[in-house]
This record gives C-alpha cells, sequence and structure tokens, in this order.
C-alpha cells in the first residue's frame, strides 16, 4: 500500500541517502499540519543561507518549507513519494501530502483517523463528490517548516 510499508520491525533498515532525507523531512513535521510532496523536495534541494539548518528561515517565496536538512543531490516530488510509497510507513507518513489536499488513495481512512486526532485542519467534501471524504485545508494545513510556530493549526 502506498505511503504505509511497515518499515519499523526488528532491525532498522538501511535506507537509500535521499529516502532517509525525505523520512527526516517527515519526522520534522508537527502534528496536525502537512508538507506537500513538493514541499519537502524544495526543502531538500535548497540549502538555504545558514548551511541547510532545518527551521531556520523562511523560504524566498513564503509559500514553502523554510530550510533543508542538508543539501545534496536534487529530490523532486515524485522521487519524494516514491521513498514515502517504500518507506513511509516508519515515519508520520500521513503528513506528506498532495498539494491539492486530497487523501492518500487506498489509505484515506487511515490518514483522516490521524488527521482528525492531531487536529488537521480538514474541508468537507464536496455535496458531488462521491467518496464524501473530506480534504486537507491547505491553506491552514500547510507548514511552511519553520520551528518556532509551535505546530499549531
Amino acid at each position: 500500500m502506498s505511503g504505509t510499508g511497515d518499515t519499523a520491525r526488528g532491525e532498522p533498515p538501511e535506507y537509500p541517502d535521499y529516502a532517509e532525507r525525505v523520512l527526516a523531512v517527515a519526522e520534522l513535521i508537527p502534528a496536525g499540519r502537512v508538507m506537500t510532496y513538493g514541499d519537502v523536495a524544495e526543502w531538500l534541494d535548497d540549502d538555504g543561507p545558514d548551511g541547510g539548518q532545518p527551521g531556520a528561515g523562511p523560504a524566498a517565496d513564503g509559500g514553502g518549507p523554510a530550510a533543508p536538512p542538508g543539501g545534496g543531490r536534487r529530490v523532486g516530488p515524485r522521487q519524494v513519494g516514491r521513498a514515502m510509497a517504500l518507506y513511509g510507513g516508519a515515519v508520520p507518513w500521513w503528513r506528506v501530502v498532495r498539494a491539492d489536499g486530497r487523501l492518500l488513495p487506498g489509505s484515506e481512512l487511515r490518514a483522516l483517523a490521524h488527521y482528525r486526532e492531531e487536529g488537521t485542519p480538514l474541508r468537507d467534501a464536496a455535496r458531488a463528490a462521491d467518496d464524501h471524504i473530506p480534504k486537507i485545508d491547505m491553506r491552514r494545513a500547510r507548514w511552511d517548516g519553520r520551528q518556532d510556530d509551535g505546530g499549531a493549526p
């Protein structure tokens, strides 16, 4: 199942470098907040003025992550999604989401339970929606990577 593989059993597995970096960012996202696959990729790609210390400052455009946990090779949203699909079960996978706020296909109910437990801002499903599954309220739930925001939505 995409993004929910159980990798926390037994000895910690050896992850590829990019996967370790992606998982490290996912672990930083506060409860009740989310980052998109693109946000995580930008976080990892941007070396930042401080040498890549998490939460050191706002992103240039104000809408994405503040600073990366380390430089290195470029990682795009697809690579972030792949890392989360293969190894994300060891971290809060539900906090790395699609930019449109739709819940992870096949894991909607599990993710929704986490969002409700953490108080993640949600939007009701449109009346025309077949599945009646809410979406994440990206305007309120999106985290920009700043450590000083207290994690409150």
